[in-house]
């Protein structure tokens, strides 16, 4: 098995644990709960694929990727019911996620010959768009869209240091690797000490 593949599949058991956690939290049934977690694993993946013109989409050409989304929600779903899981489970889960699935992204992107923007764009797309559709069908403001969250912009940075170690010599497996764990002490660094980007605000209260 490649690294490109097993992330892939590690991204998307983490993405549906996220999403059936936030199922969970609106008190949907079990095919709720299905639906949820399966477009928060393959939704980003499925919008770059679309971007990308390539056909069939990653989870029709391999049916492991749904195999992988029904044991996420069967544990999930096992899991709460024996115990209560933590508040910050959601927030972990999605960091986690995001970080695999936003490198996984640029490796694709970057194999299709596309300059270091595009990689950064498509691997964006790739990590956040799953997430930003669990949250519409949730009912909420997407999180990526929240008042200052370090969320898209840690994706950028990550993806921006795997491109860039490249660049100097350093393995690509190896400048994967540290790719995401910026992404993921970024997004963690932010959940545990609430470091956000500074807001714009016009203040519209004189003149």
């Amino acid at each position: 098995m490649t690294l490109v593949r097993l992330l892939d599949l590690l991204g998307i058991g983490v993405f549906a644990v996220s999403g059936a956690l936030a199922a969970g939290r609106k008190r949907l049934d079990l095919l709720g709960v299905f639906v949820l977690a399966s477009v928060t694993a393959i939704g980003g993946g499925t919008i770059r694929d679309l971007l990308l013109d390539r056909h069939p989409m990653f989870w029709l050409a391999d049916v492991t990727f749904l195999g992988v989304i029904v044991a996420a929600v069967a544990i999930t779903f096992a899991y709460v019911q024996w115990r209560r899981p933590p508040l910050a489970a959601l927030l972990v889960a999605d960091a986690l996620g995001l970080a695999l699935f936003s490198i996984v992204g640029a490796q694709i992107a970057e194999a299709q010959g596309l300059p270091a923007g595009s990689v950064v764009i498509l691997g964006t797309i790739t990590g956040v768009a799953g997430g930003v559709i669990r949250d519409v069908l949730s009912a909420q403001i997407p999180f990526v869209l929240q008042r200052g969250n370090l969320y898209a912009s840690a994706v950028i940075l990550g993806i921006a240091a795997y491109l860039l170690l490249q660049t100097v010599g350093v393995a690509p497996q190896i400048a994967a690797l540290a790719g995401m764990a910026i992404i993921a002490a970024l997004r963690l660094a932010a959940i545990r000490w609430g470091i956000t980007l500074p807001t714009f605000e016009v203040d519209e209260s004189s003149g």
